[in-house]
């Protein structure tokens, strides 16, 4: 929660360039934000730093935002966007030094089982492809109706709906659940 306070802080520093709604509501969808840039990097870590950047950027761009429109899909889409630089400048530099599956064994007691789940949910995520990983966590963890998804995400609600019926698959079938 450290980041958070240093991204709060960071907003309410510019607080004078921002009206009270944008400020109010910036702060209100903050761990929305954070939920879906770490579902996105898999890592809190890398999340944090992607929903900083993402507020940044959506701070130094104020004068671009419409007051009327929606916040969320203007800040989903603007982290959505540095995610895609982000990985592309990084796909090249990406090496993995330890296997995956090297972490299952650490602790035994019954109190880890759901963390030991959850890390092969995250993990089962970020084998999916970008576009299917985005819809699942845009419907199936954001909570977003597919229409808005479908917005956030640029494409098309039929494209969305593709890509969400085998992101879901796909993620059942990494998981070893039945469809």
């Amino acid at each position: 929660m450290d980041e958070t306070g240093r991204i709060v802080r960071l907003i309410l520093r510019k607080a004078e360039t921002l009206s009270t709604n944008f400020e109010q509501d910036l702060l209100a969808m903050l761990p929305r934000l954070r939920r879906f840039a770490i579902g996105l990097c898999g890592n809190p870590a890398d999340g944090d730093d992607l929903c900083q950047m993402s507020i940044e950027r959506a701070l130094a761009n104020r004068d671009k935002w419409q007051a009327g429109t929606r916040l969320d899909s203007w800040m989903y889409r603007i982290m959505r966007n540095i995610w895609i630089d982000q990985g592309r400048a990084s796909a090249r530099r990406r090496e993995t030094f330890v296997d995956e599956d090297a972490g299952l064994s650490v602790g035994g007691d019954g109190a880890q089982e759901a963390a030991v789940e959850l890390s092969m949910v995250d993990r089962a995520m970020q084998q999916l492809p970008e576009e299917q990983r985005e819809a699942v966590l845009l419907v199936m963890v954001e909570g977003y109706a597919y229409r808005e998804a479908a917005d956030i995400a640029g494409v098309p609600i039929g494209t969305l709906n593709s890509r969400l019926v085998r992101g879901r698959d796909a993620l059942l079938a990494l998981l070893g659940e039945p469809a």
